[in-house]
C-alpha cells in the first residue's frame, strides 16, 4: 500500500510539473499586450499621457519625475511589485479608487502575467 501512495504522489508531481510550461510568462506575448497601454505609456522614462513605465517593477507609486499624478496615486504609497501590478492591471479602480487612468483593466490572468513579465524585462 505504501508503494501505491508513493507512485500516486510521484505521478501527481510529474503531471503538475508537466503543466508548468503552459503557465510560464511570455515576454513576447506581453509586448503584444502592451499595445493596449502604448497610447498613454512608454517603456522608457519619458512621460506621456501616463507616466513612463521603465523600471516600474519595484518602483514606488507616484514616483516618475515630472508626471502629475492623481491624489489617489499620491496617497497610495505602495511599491509596484508583480502582485500589485496584477491587481492594478486587472481593475485599476478596484485597487486604487479615484485614480484617473481611463482603463477598465485586463480580465485575462495570462495576459496580465505576460504584460508584467514584459514590463519587468524593460529596465
Amino acid at each position: 500500500m505504501k508503494y501505491f501512495h508513493r507512485a500516486a504522489l510521484a505521478a501527481a508531481i510529474v503531471l503538475s510539473a508537466a503543466s508548468l510550461p503552459a503557465m510560464a510568462q511570455d515576454v513576447n506575448a506581453g509586448k503584444l499586450v502592451f499595445a493596449q497601454c502604448a497610447a498613454c505609456h512608454t517603456v522608457t522614462a519619458a512621460n506621456g499621457i501616463g507616466p513612463g513605465l521603465l523600471g516600474i517593477v519595484g518602483r514606488k507609486s507616484a514616483s516618475s519625475p515630472g508626471f502629475r499624478y492623481s491624489p489617489a496615486l499620491k496617497r497610495a504609497n505602495l511599491t509596484w511589485d508583480e502582485k500589485k501590478l496584477d491587481a492594478y492591471i486587472a481593475d485599476p479602480q478596484k485597487l486604487l479608487p479615484g485614480n484617473v487612468m481611463p482603463f477598465s483593466g485586463i480580465a485575462d490572468a495570462k495576459q496580465r502575467a505576460d504584460l508584467i513579465a514584459y514590463l519587468n524585462s524593460v529596465k
